[in-house]
């Protein structure tokens, strides 16, 4: 789980090809994005405060919009 501004991100815990996000400290969550054959399963999550990056079953990956959409940095 990362802390980005207002809000929470992390891997949904009943399906890890998921990410949620809070804006309520993690009393509620909502699906940011849903991953696919393109992303794969996400591993971890880190912020380097310009980007996300995200290690999946699929290689590396960076978001510059808050996990909304991926692109890949390494495979």
């Amino acid at each position: 789980m990362i802390n980005r501004g207002k809000e929470l991100i992390r891997i949904c815990p009943a399906n890890a090809a998921k990410l949620e996000y809070s804006k309520d400290n993690g009393r509620s969550w909502i699906q940011r994005y849903y991953g696919n054959t393109y992303t794969g399963i996400f591993s971890d999550l880190l912020d380097n405060g310009k980007e996300i990056l995200a290690n999946t079953s699929k290689g590396l990956f960076y978001s510059k919009d808050d996990g909304r959409n991926w692109i890949i940095r390494h495979r």
